[in-house]
This record gives C-alpha cells, sequence and structure tokens, in this order.
C-alpha cells in the first residue's frame, strides 16, 4: 500500500516542472506529510568514513535540501548521513529559470540551478536544532559574485563548521563561473591549505570533504589525491555531476547544466576505481545509483559509502530502504561480515 501511494505521489509530482515539484516534495518532507519507515537495525551496514560512524553507508547527497529545511525527516528515511547546501555567505537566487529539467527516457536530470540558497546564517539558525541522532554535514559554496571563492568558504565554515558533522569543499559543480578551475593543482594547493588553517585557527575538529568532477583524466586524479592527502582532508566524494551527454534520448539532452543519473553510473564508478587504486583516503561514491546492485558495485569499487539524489526523483525515498536491505543481503551472500570487508574488492574490474 504504501508503494503504491508513493508511486501516486511520484506520478502527481512529475506533472509540476521538476523545480516545482522538487519544493513541493520539501514541502511535504518538512510537514510529516510523508511517511518514513526510520533506521532499520541492520548491524552488518553499520561502517565508518574517516572519523564518522554511520548506522548504514547511504547517503543524501548535497543538493536536495539545500536549505536544511527537513532534516528531521530525511533522518527519518533512513539515511546514514544527509548532506545540505551548497550554503553561500549570502543568500542568492541562483541562475534564471528553467534551470533544472527531467530526463525520463535516461533516469537523469540537467541542472544550472547556481547554488541558490537562503545564505549561511538562515541555514545556521536550521543547523542549531538539526536531530542530533544524525550526521549531518556541509556543502560548501561561494557566491556566483563574491570577490574571492575561497574567502567564500572560509566564511561558511566559519558561520557554520560547528553545527555539522563534516564539510564538504565542493570545487566540481559545473554551474558556477571558474569554480572548477579550482581543481587545478596550485589552485587546490592554496585552497586546501587555507581552508585547513581556517580550521585550526577556528578550533574546529569537522573533518574536510572534497567533492571532484568526474570529467578527469588520470594525472588529474593523482594530483587531486595527493593534495587531499598533504592537507588532511578525511575523504574524496566521487562525483559531481557531469558535463557530457553521451547517448542521451531525452530531447532537452543538449540543455546547459550538470548531468545526473543513471548516464553517469559508469563514469563515476570509473573514477572512483582509479581514485581507489590512487589512494587510501575514504571514498563516497555518488552517481547513478538506483538499486542495491548498484550501491555495491560502488563500495566493490572503492567507496566506504554512498549518496544519492537522482533515483530518488524516480524512485522515491522507499528507495532508501530497499538498498539498505538489499545491500544487507548482497554483503551477506558473497560472504563479507561488513561494508569495510567489501571496500576496493572489485575496482580492478572497472580499470
Amino acid at each position: 500500500m504504501r508503494r503504491l501511494s508513493e508511486k501516486a505521489g511520484l506520478a502527481l509530482l512529475h506533472k509540476l516542472n521538476p523545480e516545482l515539484a522538487h519544493n513541493a516534495s520539501l514541502a511535504l518532507l518538512k510537514s510529516g506529510f510523508v511517511p518514513m519507515p526510520g533506521q532499520r537495525d541492520l548491524s552488518i551496514l553499520k561502517t565508518q568514513v574517516g572519523q564518522l560512524q554511520l548506522v548504514n553507508p547511504i547517503g543524501l547527497a548535497a543538493g536536495f535540501d539545500k536549505n536544511a529545511i527537513a532534516l528531521h525527516a530525511l533522518t527519518r528515511a533512513g539515511f546514514g548521513f544527509v548532506e545540505v547546501g551548497a550554503v553561500t555567505p549570502l543568500a542568492q537566487y541562483g541562475n534564471s529559470r528553467p534551470r533544472l529539467f527531467r530526463l525520463p527516457e535516461d533516469r537523469a536530470i540537467i541542472n544550472r540551478m547556481g547554488f541558490n540558497n537562503d545564505g549561511m546564517a538562515v541555514v545556521k539558525n536550521r543547523l542549531k536544532v538539526r536531530p542530533r541522532n544524525s550526521v549531518i554535514g556541509l556543502n560548501l559554496g561561494t557566491n556566483k559574485d563574491g570577490a574571492s571563492k575561497v574567502d567564500d568558504f572560509l566564511c561558511v565554515l566559519a558561520v557554520c563548521g560547528s553545527d555539522v558533522d563534516f564539510v564538504t569543499v565542493n570545487v566540481s559543480s559545473p554551474n558556477t563561473r571558474g569554480l572548477r578551475d579550482l581543481q587545478q593543482p596550485d589552485a587546490l594547493s592554496a585552497l586546501l591549505a587555507t581552508v585547513g588553517k581556517r580550521r585550526t585557527e577556528l578550533a574546529l575538529k569537522v573533518p574536510i570533504f572534497l567533492k571532484i568532477a568526474p570529467d578527469l583524466n588520470t594525472d588529474q586524479l593523482e594530483s587531486i589525491a595527493s593534495l587531499a592527502e598533504k592537507y588532511d582532508v578525511s575523504a574524496i566524494i566521487a562525483t559531481n555531476t557531469t558535463t557530457a551527454r553521451d547517448a542521451l534520448k531525452n530531447h532537452q539532452r543538449n540543455q546547459v547544466g550538470g548531468l545526473s543519473g543513471q548516464p553517469l553510473f559508469e563514469q563515476s564508478t570509473r573514477i572512483l576505481a582509479l581514485l581507489s587504486s590512487i589512494t587510501d583516503l575514504p571514498l563516497i561514491g555518488v552517481g547513478g545509483i538506483a538499486s542495491a546492485e548498484q550501491a555495491y558495485a560502488k563500495i566493490r569499487a572503492g567507496a566506504s559509502a554512498i549518496q544519492l539524489y537522482t533515483g530518488l526523483v524516480y524512485e522515491g525515498f522507499s528507495l532508501v530502504d530497499k538498498l539498505a536491505h538489499g545491500l544487507a543481503d548482497l554483503l551477506q551472500k558473497n560472504g563479507f561480515e561488513s561494508v569495510a570487508e567489501a571496500v576496493g574488492t572489485g575496482k580492478y574490474e572497472w580499470l
């Protein structure tokens, strides 16, 4: 019955334009109207990413709850961790509409949102009343017209860093001009050194994660991994959306923006496997996960945890419960006693 009502709800949401549907789903979550199953007691899924202890490795990616308005409901959805944002120093509208496009034939989304959010002061107030039985992270963003992207990162870290369990330095969104340039060695070295220094000055113990693009070659990945190790990054999130447009069917396939969903699965998993062969840093796998088998493949490719977003648009929040039970079954079936035992065991299948 619950699945039937979810399917009906998704069908109604998909009749709305994508951004209106997204806002409506957040409002429904916040209201408590959408029933959530809560955490399942599956001890085999308990795992660790850096210093973070997780009840399961299934996370919500940044971009869904940009403004931290539905954290209590999202925690009850069964996620092991939730990442909010990206959050910028000042509130901003983002790019002009339309800026979010569903590609149902491809089970994909293209977005060019442009870090639309309520700003760090408003988000901080919401984080102060966050659910305490949860792991909440914050994706650091930069204002479109800010004088310095680095200063923007530092500002959001200073204001919100004490209210979250990890922060993500996002240098990989394709929708903010010049942001991906920060993945270049000199720029990334300066950024990570500055963020690390500021964290020390603030006496914050919050782990720093780094989110990278999928459109990188092996040399670039080696450079990024080396700098992440040097500057005490706790985990790398692989990956953000792609600018590639290979073999898409939907008529909106050439919209400008970042592509997420099923077409990104293989590309992002290869990047994950490459990183796993380059570095021992914990990795979080993102991109195209919509089944327990895909979640398991990410873990075997090198991910200590995973994150979802686009899969929820097409499958609904019951996907979280399906992944948890399906992943537990796959681990047991293949002789693993924990998530950690399976991490990286299949990475060479992707290389």
